[in-house]
C-alpha cells in the first residue's frame, strides 16, 4: 500500500518588497492583483495546517503542483527552496511549475536551478545544468511512476495560460509505456488542467489535445493539476480504463473567499497490475479555519 498527498497553488506569503526594476514588468499587474484581491484570503496559517495533517496520516510522498510563489521574485524563488528543505526530502516530495513559477521570462529557469532536487527524475543528473530538459521526468517510488509535466511558461500580462508541447507528449508517452510494462500504477503531474472548459481561455492549456493523446496512448491510472483552486475530478480515455484527472484548492485559501478553503487530497493505492485499487479522499480547512477535517467521502466513488 502507497499513500500520495496531493498539494497545489501554494502561493508562498507574503509578497517580499520589490525593487522598481523588478515592477517594470509583468509583475506590476500581479502586484497589483495581489494588493485587492489575493492578501485578503490567502495564507494566515493554513498550509501549516495541512502539512501537519498530512504527517499525522503517514503519506509516503507529497504531490506539489505547482504555483509554489506569485511573482517568481529572486527572493520568493529563494524563500521556495528554503521551504521545501522543511517540507521533506526531494526523495519523497515531487514537484512540478505553474505559471506563477515561470511568472517572467527567465523566472523559469531560476527556479528550477534553485528546486532541482524536487523536480530532477531519477535517471537525470545530479547536478542542474542549462541545456538541459527537467521535463517530463520520471521517478518510481515503490509500486507507482510518478510522472511529472511542465505547462509553465512566461506570458503576456493578463494571461495566465500554459502550454505542454508535443515534445512532452512523445517523452511522456514512451515513460508510460514503460512504466506499464514494469507493473506500477502510473500517476501524471501537470499544472493546468487538461480538461477542455476547465478554466477560462486566457488561463488554459495550450495542448490539451496533445496531452489527452499522450494518457490514451501511453496509459495511466491518475493524473493530478492545480491551478484552478477548486476540488475537482474529471476523466480522460485511457489506454483501457477511463483514468480520473483530480484537481485541488489553493494550499493557502483561507476561508471566507470565493474559492473553496485549502485542502489535500490523499491517494491510497494497492493490489496490481491490472487489478490496482484507487482509494482517494479531501481534507479540507474546516469553517473556522483552525484545522482540518475530512470531507468523508472517497471523491472518485460513483
Amino acid at each position: 500500500m502507497f499513500k500520495l498527498a496531493h498539494i497545489s497553488d501554494v502561493h508562498l506569503g507574503p509578497l517580499p518588497r520589490l525593487s522598481i526594476r523588478e515592477l517594470a514588468s509583468k509583475r506590476i499587474t500581479g502586484f497589483v492583483n495581489w494588493h485587492r484581491n489575493r492578501r485578503k484570503h490567502l495564507f494566515g496559517n493554513t498550509l501549516d495546517l495541512l502539512l501537519d495533517d498530512i504527517r499525522t496520516k503517514q503519506a509516503d510522498h507529497l504531490a506539489v503542483t505547482g504555483d509554489l510563489v506569485n511573482l517568481a521574485s529572486g527572493i520568493e524563488i529563494e524563500t521556495a527552496a528554503t521551504w521545501l528543505k522543511m517540507v521533506g526530502d526531494p526523495v519523497h516530495t515531487s514537484v512540478v511549475p505553474g505559471n506563477h513559477d515561470a511568472y517572467v521570462p527567465g523566472a523559469y529557469e531560476k527556479a528550477m536551478r534553485a528546486w532541482y532536487p524536487y523536480v530532477r527524475g531519477d535517471r537525470a543528473s545530479a547536478e542542474w545544468r542549462e541545456d538541459q530538459r527537467v521535463f517530463p521526468y520520471l521517478r518510481i517510488r515503490d509500486q507507482v511512476a510518478l510522472i511529472g509535466c511542465s505547462t509553465a511558461v512566461a506570458t503576456p500580462p493578463f494571461a495566465a495560460s500554459g502550454f505542454y508541447s508535443a515534445r512532452q507528449a512523445r517523452e511522456t508517452v514512451n515513460m508510460l509505456r514503460a512504466a506499464g510494462d514494469a507493473g506500477l500504477f502510473r500517476i501524471v503531474m501537470i499544472h493546468h488542467p487538461p480538461i477542455r472548459g476547465a478554466t477560462s481561455f486566457y488561463k488554459r492549456m495550450i495542448g490539451i489535445r496533445r496531452f489527452a493523446a499522450a494518457i490514451s496512448t501511453g496509459g495511466a491510472e491518475l493524473v493530478l493539476h492545480g491551478h484552478t483552486h477548486l476540488n475537482t475530478v474529471h476523466w480522460l480515455r485511457g489506454h483501457a480504463d477511463p483514468v480520473p484527472v483530480v484537481g485541488i484548492a489553493s494550499a493557502s485559501q483561507n476561508v471566507g473567499g470565493l474559492k473553496p478553503p485549502a485542502a489535500y487530497n490523499l491517494f491510497t493505492i494497492a493490489g496490481r497490475p491490472g487489478a490496482w485499487e484507487l482509494k482517494a479522499e479531501r481534507y479540507s480547512l474546516n469553517t473556522a479555519g483552525n484545522g482540518v477535517d475530512a470531507d468523508g467521502v472517497d471523491i472518485l466513488a460513483p
